[in-house]
């Protein structure tokens, strides 16, 4: 018995597959992409009877193995590759019992394969309330397997497909389809040509257009070699392997399953009929937006503020406990602040999540990516463009990589251009520490002022984006047209398992992310904040001594005076004043310069740099909403972050393209920096002129 088994979980979308993988890891996952693309992996582990670990793999989900966009390219790469280190031992196609029909035709083409195959049948406790009836020991004698019935709702069957996992050695691997029967001379020449190699796998490298770079070459010779038949002959091919899979499926469904339509309890129609109304659908996802964005500051507001006061707590404690000196100021004034400006907004990141996640489980999201259909296509997208719009509410470079289902090139290039005017969450610290400083905290038919500014921030996004694509439709002549195909899953409620991983998984992944950023640059920062050339830094405590002498300032006020001069006359404090003229008329002066031009790294290092900037020097346990509260306008006197710069701020940063890792994700899309470039330069100067407009009125 090995000691690990590598598995592949294989399946339609909405099959349930995700749920199994999380039943079958739990908290033993990670998530990244395929070395060389843009395709999210998942891996986990799962222990087994024996001590025997499961290596699993959640592919992407697919139809079927005639692969039509990169992520079933995917899945058919894998499956032809044996050196692949995760090519399966077995494989575990998970099919929804309410689908069973059109799951089975991806499982036939990979018994094909002659891979151990498992049927895991998921939902299993919907049967009843579908009037559907399985013949389990008919099934697995037709299809040559074994079943495992589950549902991961309930928790059943987990544990029986655990131990199908372990004994895959004593799996049929034999087909239950002859494929070659659509056309015996083609596949008898290819298997006299071939006959060393599987035919199945042949006749799949043949009429694939995948990247085969990691196969044998032996396999990748038979396209030049072998392909004999045209494009057009080769699809009607595939169309009759299709049509004599279906007409196995079908009979062996015609006795190995019974469905009693009378039993059939389904509300989904009538739900269907409210949720998609063309009236009635928006203002229902209106008001769900509005609930989100409630929720966020009403139920985040007390660990915020908790978190807020123990980083200022410790970086207190951290100066008073540990010996003077430049190591203790990095740690207190760098590290501890920077850190502490990101991790404040774990809850309301958190609970954003969580909305998303019940929104995606429950079925809502495609009722909404149907319902936004209407409206896209009146601006040069479709509704599989939607998807990747509202995925950018978490980040913009997994949204960017989801344009990759969009056929047409034409509405992919535009979504990818205009995407990253969607609110993100790297935004989300930037616009909720700026909301709390100028937006009073009033409320407005029971929803708070600050919740209501930021829900219409997100609509100005989404507004910018969608007048950039109607916009970006008029220029771009590029012919092509593709229509819009949706499946809409079955209302369910929301495991909590799967939601509280989501939530976990995102959040851990937007913290550490951030994280690394905001540690490096929080160093980098206080360096150059604590640092200066000339006498002017050098010389601080007797300048501003004698300076004060004659104000009989105490000691505590001093210092301050000390460590503000220190500070204004630092690298940093150079730097800032360079670019102070430029953004002078925007409302800022040269620490929010030095935020804004740092903060390109990533949008929320605006919040850390601002933490940094102002806890250097500083020996009061402060927060940091606290010391941008007390900034003061040179010019003016009043309040820095005023209604007029607040606004301003908040505006730039709505339309600007703050981010080098969405750049670098844009150019790898469409493989140019002609339109990174473009996105970055106009944004950039759109969100400048109109921070500029709105400053200059508010003002």
């Amino acid at each position: 018995m090995p000691k690990q088994i590598n598995v592949a979980l294989i399946g339609n979308p909405n099959t349930g597959k995700t749920s199994v993988f999380n039943a079958l890891t739990g908290l033993n996952q990670k998530v990244g992409n395929y070395p060389g693309i843009t395709v999210e992996k998942k891996e986990g582990v799962c222990k087994l009877p024996r001590g025997v670990k499961a290596h699993i793999i959640d592919l992407p989900g697919t139809y079927s193995l005639n692969a039509s966009s990169l992520d079933e390219n995917v899945v058919i790469e894998l499956l032809l590759n044996k050196k692949d280190k995760d090519f399966p031992d077995v494989a575990v196609v998970v099919s929804d019992v309410e689908n069973l029909k059109r799951n089975l035709l991806l499982y036939t083409q990979i018994k094909d394969l002659k891979i151990p195959t498992i049927l895991a049948i998921n939902m299993s406790d919907r049967m009843k309330y579908k009037g559907i009836q399985l013949d389990i020991p008919f099934l697995e004698k037709e299809l040559h397997t074994k079943i495992a019935l589950i549902s991961t709702r309930k928790n059943k069957g987990i544990d029986q497909l655990k131990e199908l996992i372990i004994n895959f050695k004593e799996l049929s691997t034999e087909p239950c389809v002859n494929a070659s029967e659509v056309d015996s001379n083609y596949f008898d020449g290819l298997r006299k040509a071939f006959p060393n190699q599987l035919l199945y796998k042949l006749w799949l490298v043949i009429s694939q257009d995948v990247n085969f770079g990691k196969t044998d070459r032996n396999e990748v010779d038979v396209i030049n070699s072998f392909k004999t038949k045209s494009k057009a002959d080769l699809k009607r091919l595939q169309q009759k392997e299709t049509i004599k899979r279906y007409q196995f499926i079908n009979n062996t469904l015609k006795i190995g399953q019974t469905i009693d339509l009378k039993s059939a309890k389904d509300l989904r129609i009538k739900l269907d009929r409210i949720l998609t109304h063309k009236v009635w659908g928006y203002l229902i996802f209106f008001v769900i937006l509005l609930t989100i964005f409630q929720a966020i500051y009403d139920w985040s507001s007390v660990p915020m503020d908790f978190i807020d006061s123990v980083f200022a707590s410790l970086s207190e404690l951290t100066k008073n406990s540990l010996p003077q000196g430049a190591f203790t100021d990095l740690i207190a004034e760098g590290i501890i602040p920077g850190l502490g400006g990101i991790v404040i907004f774990i809850p309301q990141i958190a609970f954003l999540f969580l909305f998303i996640a019940v929104l995606e489980e429950s079925g809502y999201m495609s009722r909404v990516v149907f319902l936004m259909d209407r409206i896209m296509r009146r601006f040069g997208l479709s509704g599989k463009s939607i998807v990747p719009l509202i995925s950018g509410t978490a980040c913009a470079i997994p949204a960017i990589m989801a344009t990759r289902n969009i056929e047409s090139w034409k509405e992919r290039l535009i979504t990818i251009l205009v995407t990253p005017f969607t609110t993100c969450s790297a935004r989300l610290p930037v616009y909720l520490i700026i909301i709390s400083l100028v937006i009073p905290e009033g409320r407005f038919i029971g929803l708070s002022y600050q919740a209501l500014t930021l829900m219409l921030l997100y609509l100005i996004g989404f507004g910018a984006a969608i007048f950039s694509a109607w916009l970006l439709n008029k220029i771009l002549k590029i012919n092509s047209k593709t229509f819009f195909v949706v499946e809409m899953p079955n209302y369910k409620l929301p495991l909590f398992k799967n939601v509280a991983l989501t939530v976990i998984e995102k959040t851990k992944s937007f913290v550490f992310g951030a994280g690394k950023i905001i540690l490096a640059i929080s160093i980098v920062l206080w360096f150059l904040a604590s640092y200066g050339p000339g006498d002017e830094f050098n010389n601080a405590e007797d300048i501003v001594t004698t300076e004060y002498a004659s104000q009989n300032l105490s000691d505590v006020e001093l210092q301050q005076k000390i460590a503000s001069h220190k500070l204004e006359h630092s690298f940093i404090g150079i730097a800032g004043h360079a670019i102070e003229p430029t953004i002078r008329p925007l409302g800022y002066d040269w620490k929010i310069g030095i935020a804004l031009v740092s903060s390109f790294a990533a949008r929320e290092v605006f919040v850390g740099t601002l933490a940094t900037i102002y806890s250097v020097g500083s020996d009061e346990e402060e927060t940091i909403k606290n010391r941008m509260a007390g900034e003061v306008n040179p010019i003016t006197g009043g309040p820095l972050f005023n209604f007029a710069s607040g606004i301003s701020l908040l505006l730039f940063y709505a339309f600007a393209m703050q981010c080098m890792s969405t750049l670098a994700i844009v150019k790898r899309e469409t493989n140019s920096w002609k339109w990174p470039i473009l996105q970055l330069t106009i944004m950039t100067a759109f969100a400048y002129v109109v921070a500029l407009i709105a400053f200059q009125v508010l003002k």
